[in-house]
């Protein structure tokens, strides 16, 4: 960024959504920040001020013509009296430690009631992807309490692991347990919180149930709500990753990012894309979504040489259930695997009504077993997997042919299902399960079948366990 003053532009071509076009502009690159005064001629002081202090982000140039997407949206806005200065650089905030046990919005403006988060340093928003080269492998898990995942999905340091979910779960509630719980062992940890598009009522039970986390100095909480400008949802994600960047690779720590809901912000993105009068393409999002997806999922992993990490837990509803919608299609192409939660549980009243058979963590094996979580973990996560398919295909049989016709081994499994699902995947809305307790769980569920079904654990580990009688 320059000393000197910049100029700035009157000439106001039109104003169009959340988009105002800038002509006679010259020496503006992409991505520059700037500054918006739309205080018209002749309206009163109060009015004016009013309407003064806007900002906005460069998306594109062409020749002399600049086009500026408005943070604080163009509500009230005209092309009367409005001036345009650009500072000749990205966006930047303020990164350190400073953010830690605080509330603010999507752009980073406090809620708390506390001053503006100040930091020693400033990093661009817009950030880059880590580049393959430096990175390290994911390692070492981060538990979240949570048994179905600890259990069976095990989240790895430097992972992006998503949820994918459908409107009436309990996702957004699962995410707020996720950041409230996660650790890191005995390891410098924090957690950065990016919530989109929340209602009043949402952003207040995300408030309550993060309060401990963020009274203990370990949260970072932003929230954008739906009834804000749909720029600030764009720029609630970027803003989060660039504090996590800073609080991992700067200060050391692990860091969880939760960022949801994702769809919210794919949304938000098409809508910018269609006021730019961009060609649409599949469901009329832009056609860089997965681009621009991928530019905020890769900033997450650890880089070699240095100690902190960057793991990433994406939240995003499927309109319609559809899995093969843009918006998760796109995330499993990217990221690691996925969480995934069922409707059909959520109906019987389990939480979180998560589907061991369909989530999947690639990544576990690293994260898990001897020397990371505890020796029988893989095999027991296995085995269990490997008789939740069994519980299925004995269900499936007695929809055709009738329970009463079912064999004794597949009755053994369903009673395997409902004590899986009792014991292991139900928990309560504020319950934290160590990982000792979890796997312990997954025993007493297993020992409801046969020993000749378990096929997948070690004859010393089921003695072991549930004694040399099995």
């Amino acid at each position: 960024m320059t000393d000197w003053p910049r100029p700035s532009y009157t000439g106001i071509a039109r104003v169009r959504g959340p988009l105002v076009v800038v002509t006679g502009a010259g020496d503006v690159g992409w991505d520059e920040f700037a500054d918006i005064h739309v205080g018209r001629e002749g309206a009163a002081a109060e009015e004016r001020a009013a309407l003064s202090d806007r900002h906005g982000l460069v998306l594109d140039t062409a020749r002399d013509r600049v086009l500026v997407q408005v943070l604080e949206g163009t509500g009230g806005m005209s092309t009367e009296g409005m001036r345009v200065t650009f500072s000749g650089a990205p966006l930047r905030v303020p990164v350190g430690t400073a953010w830690l046990g605080r509330v603010c919005d999507g752009m980073g403006q406090p809620l708390d009631g506390g001053p503006p988060v100040l930091g020693g340093a400033a990093a661009p928003v817009a950030g880059v992807p880590l580049n393959p080269v430096h990175r390290e492998p994911p390692a070492e898990p981060v538990l979240t309490g949570i048994s179905a995942i600890d259990a069976l999905t095990t989240l790895a340091r430097g992972q992006k692991l998503p949820v994918f979910s459908r409107a009436g779960l309990p996702h957004l509630e699962l995410a707020a347990q996720i950041a409230a719980q996660a650790t890191a062992g005995d390891e410098p940890f924090c957690v950065v919180f990016a919530a989109m598009g929340l209602t009043h009522a949402d952003a207040a039970a995300v408030r309550e149930t993060l309060e401990g986390r963020s009274a203990s100095g370990e949260l970072v909480l932003l929230l954008n709500l739906a009834d804000a400008p749909v720029i600030e949802r764009i720029v609630t994600p970027r803003i989060a990753l660039t504090v996590a960047e800073h609080l991992a690779f700067q200060e050391g720590r692990h860091v969880l990012v939760v960022m949801g809901d994702m769809t919210s912000y794919c949304e938000a993105l098409r809508e910018v894309s269609a006021a730019r009068g961009e060609i649409p393409a599949r469901r009329a999002y832009p056609g860089y979504l997965y681009s621009d997806l991928a530019s905020l999922y890769e900033r997450c992993g650890r880089v070699r040489g240095r100690p902190g990490s960057v793991t990433l837990v994406p939240v995003l509803t499927m309109p319609g259930g559809d899995i093969t919608h843009p918006v998760p299609d796109l995330t499993g192409y990217i990221t690691e695997g996925q969480i995934v939660l069922s409707a059909d549980l959520h109906a019987l009243g389990v939480y979180p009504p998560v589907d061991a058979l369909e989530s999947l963590s690639r990544l576990m094996r690293k994260a898990a077993g001897p020397g990371r979580t505890r020796a029988d973990h893989l095999d027991v996560a296995a085995q269990t997997t490997a008789a939740l398919a069994g519980a299925r295909r004995a269900r499936e049989l007695g929809e055709l042919i009738g329970a009463g016709a079912l064999g004794g081994t597949d009755r053994l499994y369903l009673d395997f299902e409902r004590a899986c699902r009792q014991a292991l995947i139900s928990q309560g809305r504020t319950e934290s399960r160590p990982l000792e307790q979890t796997l312990d769980r997954a025993w007493q569920a297993l020992a409801t079948l046969p020993r000749r079904e378990l096929t997948m654990l070690p004859g010393e580990m089921i003695d072991d366990r549930l004694g040399r009688g099995r």
